[in-house]
């Protein structure tokens, strides 16, 4: 028996900006948006400046989130932004685990007083005077 193009189904896609809303990565559909036409997002290693551009599972897309390059395999498209957990299950996170920061080292000795800070500003504005 011979396919016909009715029951040959092409792929589901989505919006890139409407997934990445879906996902939760960004609070608005237009904070999305604007991430993408910016050109901040890649899809497949290529960048693309199109909100529009289609998404299926399986793509990996490559963008900035907070202080951090984030690297997300899409495994489903969500047909809502629904909670947290289902929102989780539509990405496989390949981000590498970031490295601890070393702690900053402590201070030593009391803070300055209102009286040292004065004087240290007295300090530094004799030394702009002599020079």
């Amino acid at each position: 028996m011979a396919e016909t193009s009715d029951s040959v189904q092409s792929p589901a896609k989505l919006r890139l900006d409407k997934w990445l809303w879906h996902a939760r990565f960004f609070k608005t559909r237009g904070l999305s948006a604007k991430q993408v036409s910016g050109g901040h997002v890649r899809v497949n290693a290529n960048k693309t400046l199109k909100p529009a551009h289609s998404v299926t599972a399986g793509d990996v897309l490559t963008f900035p989130q907070n202080d951090q390059i984030r690297v997300i395999k899409i495994v489903a498209l969500g047909s809502r932004r629904g909670p947290a957990p289902e929102a989780q299950a539509l990405y496989e996170d390949l981000t590498p685990p970031r490295e601890p920061r070393a702690p900053e080292p402590a201070r030593t000795g009391p803070r300055p007083t209102k009286k040292d800070r004065r004087d240290i500003t007295a300090f530094k504005d004799s030394l702009e005077d002599e020079r």
